[in-house]
């Protein structure tokens, strides 16, 4: 039997509930073959502390989005396709 078949027999023997970390962890295995996202993966976790200006930026955001002051994904791409003509 090879490597893949017994792969594929652990899959079919897996309980419902853990299929889905079976999943997630198969497609980061397929990932980690790309160095970017290998990069990313591995890269350490970002410690710097939060600066007032950052928090700041943060909730200014956070209140447009409340106020309904956002455009849509499509409205942002018009606007840029329009400038860069």
């Amino acid at each position: 039997m090879t490597t893949k078949e017994r792969i594929h027999e652990l899959v079919d023997r897996l309980p419902e509930v853990s299929e889905e970390h079976a999943e997630a962890y198969l497609r980061y295995l397929l990932e980690t073959g790309d160095p970017v996202l290998a990069a990313l993966h591995s890269a350490p976790i970002d410690d710097e502390p939060e600066t007032d200006e950052e928090r700041s930026a943060v909730e200014e955001g956070r209140d447009a989005w409340r106020r309904g002051d956002v455009v849509t994904d499509e409205e942002l791409r018009r606007e840029l396709l329009q400038v860069s003509q």
